[in-house]
């Protein structure tokens, strides 16, 4: 059985670039939600739970490409 890991290490890069530049950074204008999202939570605002959600939602794909760079240099 193959673990989370290694279904993360086998997915092609360009999935994981292509998440990032449309889910992680949409909507684009006037900014990108994400940056958004963490000014509120460098603020201290980011205190709904839709905000939260919102955060995690277009913070996921750049966690996943991070842990593809990790397992990369990792060497796995």
């Amino acid at each position: 059985m193959t673990s989370l890991l290694d279904k993360i290490d086998q997915m092609p890069w360009l999935i994981a670039i292509v998440l990032c530049l449309t889910l992680g950074l949409a909507p684009f204008l006037p900014e990108p939600h994400i940056v958004e999202k963490l000014r509120m939570l460098a603020r201290g605002a980011l205190t709904k739970p839709l905000d939260m959600f919102d955060l995690a939602l277009h913070a996921t794909p750049f966690l996943l490409l991070l842990t593809k760079l990790a397992l990369l240099l990792r060497g796995t």
